[in-house]
């Protein structure tokens, strides 16, 4: 395998771990990246993962129900925000990440580094299980084509992180959202089981305001944390080769890291889930 030389954070493990990729004090190898599948192409998080890719040279290849949803993400596209996307290194396939036809058609596609799954929608639209079936399929996949980096966006409060999250927001997991917890953690539980190199992304609150650069890795109760800043540690999950919490499932905040702000991407997109 052939390496690039990446920046990463120098981490201090104490209650909040500071993960820059922007920090000048520790080098580390990244992976020569070429090729990156994001799943779920065209929600405000991965839309992120997508344009944060391009940006940095790699091909892209996006699986998402709807295709024509997918637009320039307003955290760091700046003037272009809400544009379509024109770049010859995106290829994007329509289709339903539950059926797995679909989903090997991306790996079809040449040969695949890294994946982002960043799964979201209603219940009612989606199914009870389609973050757990749709990763199953990922995994199957991955396996099936040689690709060993994942990164996984799911929640606050998923899996054994639920007192991380604010009183507020246990409410809802305990009540409205109790069938999309029991998807999360399932879906979870599939990631650690998988074999794969992975990296399980746990946000707080989620913003679509523009990046910080900086990103706090969260013990206790985690804020909020804008949807780019969550994009770049996924893509650093699985572009670094050494990357700290590869099989680990940080949850992660921004600057200051504990106060909960509640998520703005209503702006954006109305009907859209908060938790990615």
């Amino acid at each position: 395998m052939i390496f690039r030389s990446g920046i990463v954070a120098s981490l201090i493990f104490l209650t909040v771990d500071s993960f820059s990729p922007n920090n000048n004090n520790a080098r580390s190898s990244s992976l020569c990246m070429s090729t990156i599948a994001v799943i779920g192409a065209s929600g405000l998080t991965a839309s992120e993962c997508v344009y944060q890719a391009l940006k940095n040279g790699d091909k892209v290849i996006g699986l998402t129900r709807n295709p024509s949803n997918l637009k320039i993400p307003k955290g760091s596209g700046g003037d272009k925000a809400d544009s379509s996307f024109d770049d010859s290194n995106l290829t994007l396939i329509g289709g339903d990440v539950t059926k797995i036809e679909d989903v090997k058609k991306v790996f079809a596609n040449g040969k695949v580094d890294g994946v982002v799954v960043s799964l979201g929608g209603k219940t009612k639209d989606v199914g009870e299980t389609m973050l757990t079936d749709g990763t199953q399929n990922v995994i199957t996949a991955m396996k099936e084509s040689g690709v060993k980096r994942l990164a996984v966006v799911t929640s606050i409060g998923a899996g054994d992180s639920e007192d991380q999250a604010p009183f507020f927001f246990k409410m809802l997991m305990w009540t409205a959202m109790k069938k999309i917890f029991v998807d999360k953690n399932n879906q979870e539980e599939a990631v650690t089981k998988s074999g794969l190199e992975y990296c399980i992304v746990r946000p707080g609150g989620l913003t679509v305001e523009p990046p910080t650069g900086i990103i706090n890795v969260i013990q206790g109760e985690a804020g909020s944390i804008a949807r780019a800043d969550v994009a770049q540690f996924c893509l650093d999950s699985i572009s670094v080769e050494d990357f700290p919490y590869i099989g680990q499932a940080p949850c992660i905040s921004s600057v200051g890291g504990t106060s909960w702000v509640k998520d703005r991407s209503g702006k954006a997109r109305t009907g859209e889930m908060t938790t990615e």
